[in-house]
């Protein structure tokens, strides 16, 4: 048996790239992990700004058990790397009406809160989370991580998902279930979470409210970039090798494969495969824009449709605000009409829902003594629903959420204000390379979900591959941490080499 080891190039050192890198490495690649920002986590970055630490983007970790086994089967202990802190109550529910909702992972409370509210629903709550746990089960334990290669694979899977009514809406199975109007918006809305319409998200992302209820919801100590920082060590820990300020420019092919990658700054290195955790658009039409499949794909995805983009301000007070839980969602005036304005209408609604992130109720390390860092973020169309021009509009909304954020819930905001900074759609398309600005890559529904993603590895370049959320099974850290537990298997299996511990 070669002593060499296969060379692999992951590009992109997101959450899905970082852990490809680690299973590949594990396995007995030699990984090159290329970064285009100048330094790793993908929408996963951090700012740092007077003492304020700010996660750029992902702040809830809802299924540990993948990232330990990611670390358990490189003979590691997640716990050696990064700590892993308990949230509770998963999010703090709020709607204008006054009425506010603490989504807690004890039964009894959740059924104490549901009855007071609506004493029909708690009863009819158990059954949707019996549906929730049965999506989960088939959706994500027997799913999440295979790979979707053959529409055979979407017909074996078939049965059971039209027995699950996989072509309904999430909104559509927790009506089915739930009465109540604001409980039916807090059973609903998880799909946004992963870039989806919860009135056109299939009912198979249900299974968010089981997966929470399973493990958990849980916050880094350090934030999100440390969790980030851990998995690159252990990545270099294996030998593998990380380069940042490293944008990738062009995938070389030859002969049907893929041969070598090049970076802008005229790097250029071969490999025995490549796998890209950028976006897909931009892999296929850029990436490959001499390469005919590169067209074929880029032509064909155009097609489809996107997940909605964000604006996000990320801001620090001289004062941290405690009445403020570490995760809350204030729903705005509507609820169906405002997810409706988000997907499909050409400009910004006058009214919005936002989710504000204040993680110093957790781990205060994150601002200053006394302190508080802090971001909020709204949902907003993507660029090709509302090419506005974000630089004028910027500065408005971001007025626009602050004022309404003070008068709402946070006392005294303006007059504690150190810094503050926005993150727009334009930003998503530029620093990013998303397409359309969009945050979360193709809308998870139905017709794009599974074999109907683009795959984990490429119909015609054989040695090509995909990872993170553009492919299956999708966004979300469990879901592109799956996905490269999916791309893992293909390319260590392309390779011959057996998939196994690290020595």
């Amino acid at each position: 048996m070669s002593t060499i080891r296969p060379t692999a190039c992951v590009i992109g050192a997101g959450f899905g790239g970082i852990a490809l890198a680690i299973r590949l490495q594990t396995a007995g690649f030699d990984v090159t992990l290329l970064e285009k920002r100048d330094k790793p986590g993908g929408r996963a970055y951090v700012y740092e700004d007077q003492g304020f630490v700010f996660d750029a983007g992902p702040t809830v970790i809802t299924d540990p058990s993948a990232l330990e086994e990611l670390f358990a089967n490189a003979g590691r202990r997640l716990a050696d790397y990064v700590e892993l802190l308990p949230v509770s109550p998963f999010y703090r529910l709020a709607w204008e009406s006054g009425y506010a909702f603490d989504y807690v992972n004890d039964q009894a409370e959740l059924d104490r809160q549901i009855g007071l509210k609506s004493p029909a629903d708690v009863e009819g709550y158990r059954r949707f989370l019996a549906y929730s746990k049965a999506v989960f089960e088939e959706g994500y334990l027997k799913l999440g991580a295979v790979p979707f290669l053959h529409f055979r694979d979407m017909v074996k899977a078939g049965p059971q998902l039209a027995k699950l009514q996989a072509w309904r809406s999430v909104y559509s199975i927790v009506s089915k279930f739930i009465k109540d109007d604001e409980l039916r918006q807090a059973f609903s809305f998880h799909s946004l979470l992963v870039g989806g319409n919860p009135f056109a998200t299939s009912s198979i992302y249900a299974l968010i409210h089981a997966l929470e209820r399973t493990w958990g919801v849980w916050f880094p100590k350090g934030g999100t970039g440390a969790l980030v920082r851990g998995m690159v060590r252990l990545f270099e820990d294996l030998g593998g090798t990380i380069r940042v300020n490293a944008e990738v420019d062009a995938i070389e092919t030859r002969d049907g494969r893929a041969r070598a990658v090049v970076t802008r700054d005229g790097w250029r290195g071969e490999f025995d495969a490549v796998a890209s955790n950028g976006d897909v658009v931009h892999t296929y039409g850029h990436l490959l824009r001499d390469d005919p499949r590169g067209k074929q794909m880029a032509k064909s995805l155009a097609g489809k449709r996107f997940s909605m983009s964000l604006f996000v301000v990320y801001f620090g007070l001289k004062r941290h605000q405690p009445q403020i839980q570490h995760h809350t969602v204030l729903f705005g005036p509507r609820y169906r009409a405002l997810i409706d304005d988000i997907f499909n209408r050409e400009t910004l609604a006058d009214d919005f829902s936002l989710y504000l992130h204040s993680p110093c109720a957790t781990d205060p390390s994150l601002a200053p003594p006394g302190a508080g860092s802090y971001y909020v973020l709204a949902p907003v169309p993507h660029l090709g629903t509302a090419p506005l021009d974000w630089d004028r509009q910027a500065p408005l909304y971001e007025k626009r959420i602050l004022d309404y954020v003070e008068k709402r819930c946070m006392p005294g905001l303006r007059e504690d204000l150190v810094t503050v900074r926005s993150f727009t759609p334009q930003d998503f398309r530029t620093e990013l390379n998303a397409h359309l600005g969009s945050a979360f890559s193709l809308e998870p529904i139905l017709t794009q979900s599974a074999w109907f993603r683009p795959h984990n590895r490429d119909d015609r370049i054989p040695n090509l591959y995909i990872v993170g959320a553009g492919t299956h099974p999708g966004a979300g850290v469990p879901g592109v941490v799956g996905s490269a537990k999916a791309t893992a298997g293909l390319m260590i299996a392309d390779a011959g080499l057996a998939v196994g511990q690290a020595a």
